[in-house]
């Protein structure tokens, strides 16, 4: 009975909060999700005309942050999902596909360096990797991260601690990440923390951000783009989560704009496919600064897919050298207008 009346209570809320965002238009919050009686039903005016649906098994966790509604389930195909303001963030079924992509990606194309100086037998501790993710409080791209033998240190800034609290709970295979001795943990602002970080600090950075709502929206505007940069040293790489092709051109396209104005070195878009994400993909954008050349095409730092190369928990189930290039062939509609300039 508890669980119904949680549910009926939610429904409530969201039938609400439907009505005035159709009262005050796109003012307001633009997630309208509900969950009716056994089913989640993901609504925005993000994606206007149409809903994506999981049925619900059980609510096992639902409150309300600093920053937003976290809410998880148990569905009945997907396993365990997490919702952050009524959008679908992870679910244990499919995070492979993008946690895997927006990790590996950049990480792969560039050059390891310990072989590199390997070769030459000689090895300087400072010349190892140093990756920062902003966002992933699910720990699912520290997971992934932790695969490269040649990264030294993870840091990550995570802007709300019940989402890492709550992942940690409900996430294992995720959350698992976080117990790389590699990992430290700041939880607060990513604009504020990078701001404040020494220029050329991060070989890699990674953006797993939301949609560019509530606390994510600075993290797709233009001076968070030139942080990033200012960051990064010279040949460093940027990877963050770029929206749908399918739904955003418009968001994209200006992703692609600041980008090209911002960062001197490769400038390139890649997709992948996530069936609880609107749309069912989901693309990157994928940076690098002056200095040495980066293909993000064409990977130079293949992993090892039976997962030999790490202790993270299992072998790759979604990314692999041939489907990171394919990742960056575009259909002809998007292609015409991320390449338009070039």
């Amino acid at each position: 009975m508890a669980e119904e009346s949680d549910v009926a209570a939610f429904t409530t809320v969201a039938a609400k909060r439907l009505r005035e965002e159709e009262e005050v238009g796109n003012k307001g919050n633009n997630y309208i999700s509900t969950v009716i009686p056994g089913w989640f039903s993901q609504i925005s005016l993000m994606w206007p005309g149409e809903a994506h649906s999981l049925k619900v098994e059980k609510i096992l966790f639902q409150q309300k942050s600093k920053y937003q509604d976290v809410m998880v389930f148990q569905s009945s195909t997907y396993g365990k999902v997490l919702i952050l303001d009524g959008v679908i963030q992870v679910t244990e079924r499919d995070e492979r596909a993008y946690t895997e992509m927006i990790t590996h990606l950049p990480l792969c194309s560039i050059p390891n360096p310990r072989k590199v100086l390997y070769s030459f037998f000689f090895y300087k501790n400072e010349q190892w990797v140093h990756v920062l993710v902003i966002g992933g409080g699910d720990g699912g791209v520290l997971r992934e991260v932790s695969r490269h033998s040649s990264v030294e240190e993870i840091h990550i800034c995570e802007i709300d601690a019940m989402v890492v609290d709550v992942s940690k709970q409900y996430f294992p295979d995720l959350s698992v990440g976080f117990q790389n001795p590699r990992v430290t943990l700041h939880i607060g602002d990513g604009v504020t923390y990078l701001n404040a970080v020494s220029e050329g600090t991060y070989d890699a950075i990674i953006v797993d951000s939301s949609d560019p709502i509530g606390p994510a929206k600075e993290l797709f505007e233009k001076p968070f783009f030139q942080s990033v940069a200012k960051a990064l040293r010279p040949g460093g790489v940027v990877c963050t989560q770029a929206e749908s092709i399918w739904l955003h051109m418009h968001l994209i396209e200006n992703i692609v704009a600041n980008c090209r104005q911002i960062f001197k070195g490769s400038i390139n878009y890649a997709w992948t496919t996530v069936p609880t994400y609107p749309s069912g993909v989901i693309g990157f954008m994928l940076c690098s600064t002056e200095g040495p050349s980066v293909d993000f095409k064409h990977p130079v730092n293949p992993l090892d897919e039976n997962g030999s190369h790490s202790k993270a928990k299992g072998p790759l189930k979604f990314y692999n050298s041939k489907i990171h290039s394919a990742a960056f062939c575009l259909p002809s509609f998007a292609k015409k207008v991320i390449n338009k300039d070039q």
